[in-house]
């Protein structure tokens, strides 16, 4: 993979994300949200989906989705799927996710949402997306970028992760993007 797409990193942040009450607690990996994100990161050119989550067995429950998908049967049955999770890590945390990418580049950018001149001045970007009812204040303090909502109805604001996801990821990479880089570039 080449391009901006595979310099960016999307990690599903499971810890620390918030409740309904606003307390930081760990949510839980749904095999869903592990298939549709791939898929999603995939079809944008993402290099690498890391699902974050300090719990072990929910560590093995992803890991297992993905040697379904990628070895043996699943990977014979949908290949598009076998090179979509192909690009799945599971870790225990965000700071294991950008030493991971630490190794690779030398300026890593934490986003939680950006925009591509920005995305532009970094070797790597670890684009972080919250689960349950989003990412706690420690991570978001983190976060040297930060993208605009998705906005829609006026009165709900409850977009699954993985939809969420695939409309930032089409903004930043879609066809718009894809025609302005070529045009950077050439």
């Amino acid at each position: 993979m080449t391009g901006l797409g595979a310099r960016l990193a999307v990690g599903l942040v499971h810890y620390p994300v918030l409740n309904k009450a606003g307390e930081t607690v760990t949510s839980s990996v749904t095999t869903l949200d592990i298939h549709d994100l791939a898929r999603v990161c995939r079809t944008y050119g993402v290099g690498s989906l890391y699902i974050i989550t300090p719990l072990p067995a929910q560590a093995r429950l992803a890991e297992r989705v993905a040697r379904h998908w990628t070895q043996g049967f699943g990977a014979d049955y949908n290949p598009s799927r076998a090179e979509a999770l192909g690009i799945l890590k599971v870790v225990d945390s965000i700071d294991t996710m950008l030493d991971n990418l630490r190794l690779d580049a030398r300026r890593v950018a934490v986003a939680v949402t950006s925009a591509r001149a920005v995305m532009n001045e970094w070797d790597r970007v670890a684009l972080l997306f919250g689960t349950a009812h989003g990412l706690a204040d420690s991570v978001m303090e983190r976060a040297g970028i930060a993208l605009e909502p998705i906005e829609g109805a006026p009165g709900f604001n409850h977009l699954p992760v993985r939809c969420a996801a695939a409309v930032i990821l089409d903004r930043l990479l879609g066809s718009r993007g894809a025609k302005s880089e070529d045009h950077e570039s050439g």
